[in-house]
C-alpha cells in the first residue's frame, strides 16, 4: 500500500511516498481502508524534527486521525462491524497510509450525513477544544480569548465556548478576512496577533486557550483578569522563552495560572463520548466544519507547505 512517511527532518520536502506491507488486524483490532485523513499541526512538529526526543524517528508516518470504511475484524471483533463507515484514532502516527489497522476503543462509526472529510476535521480537534475549555475551568458568562483561532483547534474552540454561554468571545488572528470568517463562527471581538483589538474590546479575560506559545506567551499573561486560567493546547509557534514563569509571579497578586493540556491524559471512553455528540452535532449543523483544502495521500508536502505558511484556516484533509 502507498503511505507517507518523513524521510528527513526538517521541511516539507522531507515527507515521501513509499510502498509499506499491507496491515493485517490482531486481535481487537479492525483494518480500514482509509478515505480520508485529518492533517495535524502535531504532524508539522513532528516532521520538523522539533519532537525527536520523544522518540520520533526518522521514517516515521505521521497521521492522527483517519476515517473510512472497515473491511476486516481481527479476533475477538464483531463480524458486524466489516463494512461500516467510522472514524478511528490512529495514536501519535501512522494515519498517512491508505490502509490502518486500529484497536476497536479507538473507532466510532459515522453518522449517516457525516462525511469521512468532515470527521476527521471535527474529530481530534473538537475534543481538545472541549476538554481544553474544560481544563481551564470556563463557566457560562465568563471572557474569553482564543489565541491562533483560525486553526482547527482554535476553529472549534470559538463555536464551543460561543455556544457555552461566554460573555464575549475574543480571537487574534492574521487578516481582516479571518477574522470575519471566526465572527461568522460566533466570535464577538478580533485581535490581531498582538492581542491588540481597538477600544472596544475586553480589557481582561477569564480565560486565554492558548494554540500558538513562542516568544510572545508571557505577554498575554498581561490580559488576564484577576483568577484567570490561561490553558496553552498546542506550541505552533515555539516553545515560549525559557523564564515565562517570571511574569506570571510578577503579577502574584492577581491569582492567574497557567496550565498545559494533553488529550493524552483524557481516558479514551470520555473523548470518545464528546467525540460522539460532536459527530452527531455537526451531522445537524448545530457544529460548523471547515475544511481548507482537500488534497491527494501523494499531496502531502503541499499540505505541510501550506500549513507552514501559515495559509491554512481550519484543516487540511488528505485523500488515498
Amino acid at each position: 500500500m502507498k503511505a507517507v512517511a518523513i524521510r528527513t527532518y526538517g521541511g516539507p520536502e522531507g515527507l515521501v511516498l513509499v510502498d509499506l506491507p499491507a496491515p493485517r488486524p490482531a486481535g481487537g483490532e479492525v483494518l480500514i481502508a482509509v478515505e480520508a485523513v485529518g492533517v495535524a499541526g502535531a504532524d508539522a512538529l513532528i516532521r520538523s524534527g522539533a519532537l525527536a526526543a520523544y522518540g520520533f524517528e526518522e521514517g516515521f508516518v505521521p497521521g492522527s486521525e483517519v476515517a473510512g470504511r472497515v473491511t476486516a475484524a481481527g479476533k475477538g471483533v464483531d463480524a458486524s462491524w466489516i463494512g461500516r463507515r467510522v472514524w478511528a484514532f490512529t495514536g501519535t502516527g501512522g494515519g498517512y497510509v491508505e490502509q490502518t489497522c486500529v484497536p476497536l476503543e479507538q473507532v466510532l462509526p459515522l453518522p449517516p450525513k457525516l462525511s469521512p472529510v468532515d470527521s476527521v476535521t471535527v474529530g481530534s480537534s473538537g475534543a481538545v477544544a472541549h476538554f481544553g475549555l474544560a481544563h481551564a475551568h470556563f463557566a457560562p458568562g465568563e471572557a474569553v480569548l482564543v489565541r491562533g483561532a483560525a486553526g482547527s483547534i482554535g476553529v472549534m474552540a470559538v463555536q464551543l465556548a460561543a455556544r457555552k454561554g461566554a460573555s464575549a468571545v475574543a480571537v487574534t488572528t492574521s487578516s481582516a478576512e479571518r477574522g470575519e470568517r471566526l465572527r461568522r463562527l460566533g466570535a464577538t471581538h478580533v485581535l490581531d496577533r498582538a492581542g491588540d483589538g481597538g477600544p472596544d474590546a475586553p480589557a481582561g479575560y477569564d480565560v486565554i486557550l492558548d494554540m500558538v506559545a513562542g516568544d510572545a506567551l508571557p505577554s498575554f499573561f498581561d490580559r488576564l483578569n484577576p483568577n484567570g486560567r490561561m490553558v496553552a493546547v498546542g506550541a505552533v509557534g515555539g516553545q515560549p522563552p525559557a523564564d515565562f514563569g517570571t511574569t506570571l509571579m510578577a503579577q502574584f497578586q492577581k491569582s492567574m495560572s497557567f496550565a498545559t493540556f494533553s488529550a493524552a491524559t483524557v481516558s479514551t471512553a470520555d473523548l470518545q463520548a464528546v467525540r460522539r455528540d460532536q459527530f452527531t452535532a455537526a451531522a445537524r449543523g448545530d457544529l460548523t466544519v471547515v475544511v481548507h483544502d482537500v488534497l491527494s495521500l501523494d499531496q502531502a508536502t503541499l499540505a505541510h507547505r501550506k500549513m507552514d505558511a501559515g495559509e491554512v484556516f481550519g484543516r487540511i484533509v488528505l485523500t488515498p
